[in-house]
């Protein structure tokens, strides 16, 4: 049996010799594609677009909610509330309470947050360059299901 084959038969963190373990103990490696790999959680959050446009906005420093949502055209304050929190609950955002009347908060990236905020970015900015070229569903035409 040659290697290609065993390389399609085994999970991609077999096949890659730069997975990191797991340290939930759920799994050996951290994949994506695993079922129970912690990993799709945070996937599925950071390709929220709530969450990347908030990411995004974060980049120009610390906010605070009503700026946020200025920002993040159309998002409602209970989605933007959410996100936020599962954002600081994932460690990719700081949110700073200060005592005053009202009250100030200020939401920021973390280290994890500016990190993640460089790939978002280059997503962002491809689906600006290449909207044009991508095709838009007719109206009424629901898409396929998954």
């Amino acid at each position: 049996m040659s290697s290609s084959v065993a390389r399609v038969r085994g999970t991609a963190a077999e096949a890659d010799p730069m997975a990191h373990p797991c340290t939930t103990g759920r799994h050996d490696k951290h994949d994506v594609y695993a079922a129970q790999c912690p990993c799709r959680d945070v996937l599925g959050l950071l390709a929220n677009k709530w969450a990347a446009l908030a990411i995004g906005a974060l980049e120009e420093g610390p906010q605070r909610f009503g700026a946020l949502q200025r920002r993040l055209q159309g998002v409602s304050p209970k989605v933007l509330t959410s996100t936020l929190r599962r954002l600081a609950d994932h460690g990719f955002v700081d949110r700073t309470v200060y005592p005053a009347v009202p009250l100030h908060v200020e939401y920021e990236l973390t280290r994890l947050g500016r990190g993640v905020a460089v790939p978002l970015g280059q997503l962002r900015a491809w689906v600006e360059n290449n909207l044009d070229e991508t095709r838009t569903p007719e109206p009424g035409l629901s898409p396929a299901a998954d």
